[in-house]
């Protein structure tokens, strides 16, 4: 009995409730800001590809994490850089920009390293689906207009250089 009305004469059972309770909604808010905004986070591995005899360094997305995240939330993207996007078996591709503030071109291409299509993306744009008119295994991501501008067009073969 002592014990319980010291507590509640010193304020410490108070204090160690506000204490908890401070330290769970800080806890909240981290764990919650981590999942509204992540962090745009690197694929990791880079290798060369030649488009066109054009060498364009490409991050690759291999894994379904590093797919799914993209570039989203990036800010920019180097000049001769990309995203090659690759999967395991072939089949008709469906791209989207949300969260991407960039904006992009996506080149499809099929299982023998030619590109069926190329298409330009509008940052932001969670409407549009971007998809490849034929069952693809790669998709290539770069900065708008750089297809344009190193000649790049449909049925040019892409190589990746590991």
């Amino acid at each position: 009995m002592k014990f319980k009305k010291w507590v509640a004469i010193s304020g410490i059972g108070t204090f160690a409730t506000t204490i908890a309770i401070a330290f769970v909604f800080l806890l909240n808010i981290i764990l919650l800001n981590s999942l509204i905004f992540p962090k745009a986070v690197s694929a990791g591995e880079t290798a060369l590809m030649e488009v066109n005899g054009i060498r364009l360094t490409v991050e690759l997305a291999e894994k379904p994490k590093e797919r799914s995240l993209g570039l989203m939330y990036r800010k920019s993207l180097p000049e001769n850089m990309g995203m090659l996007f690759i999967y395991k078996r072939p089949a008709v591709m469906n791209f989207w920009m949300k969260n991407t503030y960039i904006p992009l071109s996506i080149a499809y291409i099929d299982t023998n390293g030619y590109i069926i299509a190329i298409l330009k993306m509008e940052p932001l744009n969670t409407e549009k689906i971007y998809t490849s008119p034929a069952p693809a295994v790669w998709a290539l991501e770069v900065n708008q207009g750089w297809f344009e501008k190193n000649g790049v067009v449909v049925g040019d073969r892409v190589r990746l250089m590991r």
